[in-house]
């Protein structure tokens, strides 16, 4: 019976140390799935002090480490889609400004409540290869349909995302993000931070470094999580000394980026506790894209870096540069050749100014000159004078030559190719004279500026090419340099910081080679974009003096090609406050600046084709090329350039476009007009002979109006758009007119007029009407007055004294045989998808139908 008794109380406590040690275990493992990362990532106690005293840091030991999956987001286009909160929020812009200084595309939408989003696809591919949310609590808030969609767009496309949380004083002290094994403890205040150097994301960053201090600010989020997915990016401490989150759990280290790996839902995530002011959140920012994308966003390590000093000999007594101030030059050159190979300060000289300060700065002028050959030379203005001042290029000239005198009388170097205007005078806007005078003496073929496109912000600068000199090196002013030594202290520091928490690669170049590797990674920017330099006051202020934006003009009528724009042109020269650019010996009636190699010459050429306008407040100038309408340059260039300008376009049936070209050509004898017949043409193949080809696009192409006109929308507001000469008026339209007592071409802020041609050609009067109201020119015209249709001709004319009439030339109205059924039946049936988007366009826009486009239409049904 004892014996049974002691089994008993053997077994009860076998039961109990059991029990007891399942209870253990469960707290064990609920306190380590708990805490997360320092399960997974154990801290090993460096036999050193990495860098700072007292803190232990990486080097990491894993457990069991997760690599994430190279992302290949190969089937979309390089375009990021940004969600902001509103369209000024600051986080927004900080992260508009990075792409935008990264020359990388995207799409700014303010994310709704809801969660809605845009089309993300596009005929079986994606829109978009990144996903940032500027606020991560709208997209876990999306509403189910909205989140399922995007998160089946990221799986299938490989599209990853990027997300920012930034707390206030309402936020919770903890968050559970819904569908996240992640919990996010909010207003903490932190120090202290190390970058992870297993993070599989870092490409600019380098790792591990130690960044002491207080972060900015007690508004930081850090992340805990309970999934191998998480891996910490940016980990910090606790300013225990500040309050935080009662329930926030105990730990050495946390994390405020994690990378999710896509290991919980197939989707890879990089995510910030806060916004962007603080500079490493920006490395990692740029970091993130650079791998969400596979490495379609992202730049070289390698970066250039030329250092101007010009002005050297200007300035006033006391300001300049003594021989102290030249030797801590020279010391400043060997410091930073140890960060940066060969590198060379580039001094740009005025030889006027030499030996004009005081007897310890003249010293140092000599010091300078004694050591010529360690420096880089460029020449500025002998006198310093800005070149727009010189009215012509033999001034120019004159004070180029006194200086390059001055540089061969002391050996400083005279063709390094790079010269540079004081204040940037003439590179942009374009002083033409100036271009001339410095091939002329100097062999000149890279200048730099600030002003292209404008000043600020500077983000925005990019080069370009003009007059075979390319302006690819931005500068960027120190003030106050002799005085302070400001410049060398900046550029030494710069340097360090770059090599000390980058991975990035200085380098130097001479500005010839500088500028030809510029243009090797941006070809796209060897093309100038001209702007207005009356919208800009800085532009204003180095622009010459005999130059005025008076010259530009109000409207353009863009075309396309025979539909009657010669005849619009005519009609529109009849009114006494219409003006028109005079004629070009090539091209006749149309100047053809905005689409072609015209547009290289820059604005002074186009501006002397127009008078200046006796008033210049109802004189309107205008120009009339009719290969605009179907350029693919021409919208982006005349928005530049003239952006209020009123836009007119004539549409008329796109296949007897085609055959009028056609007619047209012939009549001109081009070869393949008359080797083959229309119906040849128009459908010939793409191994018919290249003159074949040609000839068939440029019958076909004009005609496919809505893709045109889309393009020159995206360019001119698309609200700003009205049509006139159709026979109904669609309801919206009819609507809109009553509403307002006006007519739709009374709305004189639209910038965009349709015509129908047919109209034109049948009731000129009605339409010159409209066009009339649409530009708000005066005083009224009556075009009922002055015209009479000529039967012999076929069209209407300008009604001169005593009955005369004024026509349209003998190659105006050719006769010819009609065209065949076989050629028009093939175009109706090549233009019908054209022809449908067109009616959608018109529809989208509050228009009504043509007669031809109804008439079309029925045809589809």
């Amino acid at each position: 019976m004892n014996l049974i008794m002691k089994l008993r109380r053997s077994f009860r406590t076998v039961v109990i140390l059991l029990t007891t040690f399942c209870l253990v275990s469960i707290v064990i493992s609920a306190y380590y799935l708990y805490t997360g990362y320092k399960q997974e990532m154990t801290l090993i106690e460096t036999t050193g002090e990495a860098e700072c005293e007292g803190f232990k840091l990486l080097p990491y030991r894993s457990m069991e480490l997760k690599t994430a999956k190279p992302m290949d987001p190969s089937n979309t286009d390089p375009i990021v889609l940004l969600f902001v909160e509103s369209q000024y929020s600051q986080l927004g812009q900080d992260i508009i400004a990075i792409l935008e200084s990264s020359r990388f595309q995207y799409h700014m939408v303010i994310a709704p409540g809801k969660g809605d989003i845009p089309p993300l696809t596009d005929s079986g591919k994606g829109k978009y290869m990144l996903v940032i949310y500027e606020n991560i609590l709208k997209y876990v808030s999306m509403d189910s349909w909205n989140r399922e969609l995007l998160e089946k767009y990221c799986v299938e496309y490989s599209v990853s995302i990027i997300g920012f949380h930034k707390a206030n004083e309402n936020s919770s002290p903890s968050i559970k993000l819904k569908g996240f094994p992640l919990d996010l403890y909010n207003n903490v205040a932190l120090k202290d931070c190390i970058v992870n150097s297993q993070s599989p994301l870092l490409n600019i960053t380098k790792a591990p470094r130690v960044e002491k201090g207080p972060l900015p600010g007690e508004d930081w989020t850090v992340f805990l999580f309970n999934h191998s997915t998480y891996q910490p990016v940016l980990l910090t401490e606790l300013q225990t000394s500040r309050s935080f989150p009662a329930s926030l759990p105990k730990a050495p280290l946390y994390a405020t980026v994690i990378q999710d790996l896509g290991l919980h839902d197939g989707i890879q995530r990089v995510l910030f506790g806060n916004n962007l002011t603080f500079w490493l959140h920006k490395l990692i920012f740029i970091d993130a894209v650079s791998f969400l994308t596979g490495k379609k966003l992202a730049l070289s390590l390698d970066r250039y870096i030329l250092v101007d000093i010009d002005d050297i000999f200007v300035g006033k007594e006391g300001t300049r540069m003594n021989i102290q101030d030249v030797k801590a030059l020279l010391e400043t050159q060997n410091l930073l050749r140890t960060q940066v190979a060969n590198f060379t300060f580039n001094l740009g000289f005025s030889g006027k100014f030499y030996h004009t300060g005081t007897e310890e700065e003249d010293e140092g002028d000599d010091l300078l000159l004694g050591s010529v050959d360690e420096f880089w030379w460029f020449p500025h203005m002998w006198s310093h004078m800005q070149p727009h001042l010189f009215h012509n290029e033999s001034s120019l000239v004159e004070q180029m030559i006194l200086n390059k005198d001055f540089a061969l009388e002391h050996g400083i170097p005279t063709d390094m190719g790079y010269a540079v205007a004081p204040h940037h005078s003439g590179v942009y806007p374009v002083h033409v004279q100036l271009y001339e005078a410095w091939k002329k003496v100097w062999g000149i073929k890279v200048t730099s500026t600030e002003e292209y496109p404008h000043l600020k912000p500077a983000r925005y600068r990019r080069g370009f090419i003009h007059n075979g000199i390319m302006i690819s090196i931005f500068m960027t002013h120190l003030s106050n340099y002799g005085n302070d030594r400001l410049g060398l202290y900046t550029f030494l520091n710069l340097a360090n910081f770059v090599k000390s928490w980058t991975n990035l690669k200085l380098q130097t170049l001479p500005p010839v080679q500088l500028a030809h590797k510029y243009f090797e990674l941006f070809p796209e920017q060897k093309d100038p974009l001209w702007q207005n330099p009356c919208d800009d006051k800085r532009h204003r202020d180095i622009w010459s003096r005999d130059k005025t934006c008076y010259h530009l003009p109000k409207f353009l009528v863009i075309g396309p090609q025979k539909t009657g724009t010669t005849a619009l042109y005519l009609f529109l020269l009849m009114h006494p406050s219409i003006i028109s650019n005079l004629p070009s010996p090539k091209t006749f009636e149309e100047v053809q600046f905005f689409n072609g190699n015209n547009y290289h010459k820059g604005i002074d050429w186009y501006m002397d084709f127009f008078p200046t306008p006796l008033n210049v407040t109802t004189d309107f100038l205008f120009e009339k090329s009719a290969n605009y309408f179907h350029s693919g340059e021409a919208p982006r260039r005349a928005a530049s350039l003239v952006p209020k300008a009123k836009i007119i376009t004539i549409l008329i049936d796109p296949s007897d476009r085609a055959y009028s070209w056609y007619q047209h050509q012939r009549s001109h004898e081009d070869p393949a007009a008359l080797k083959f017949n229309f119906f040849e043409v128009i459908t010939s193949d793409h191994w018919a002979p290249s003159e074949l080809r040609t000839l068939q696009k440029r019958c076909l192409i004009p005609g496919w109006y809505a893709t045109h006109i889309e393009r020159w929308l995206t360019h001119f507001p698309t609200s700003q758009a009205t049509s006139t000469g159709y026979e109904q008026q669609s309801l919206h339209g009819m609507q809109s007119s009553q509403k307002t007592g006006r007519s739709m071409a009374d709305h004189l802020s639209l910038q965009l007029l349709i015509i129908d041609g047919q109209q034109l050609r049948s009731d000129p009067a009605t339409v010159m009407d409209e066009v009339q109201k649409f530009l708000g020119v005066s005083p009224h015209y009556n075009y009922s007055e002055a015209l009479m249709f000529d039967p012999q001709k076929g069209f209407w004319c300008q009604l001169l004294e005593g009955g005369k009439t004024k026509c349209l030339g003998k190659s105006k109205g050719r006769k010819y045989p009609p065209m065949d059924q076989e050629s028009r039946a093939f175009l109706s049936s090549y233009y019908r998808d054209h022809n449908v988007e067109l009616s959608k366009l018109l529809h989208r826009l509050g228009q009504p139908l043509p007669y031809w486009l109804r008439q079309e239409l029925q045809k589809v049904r």
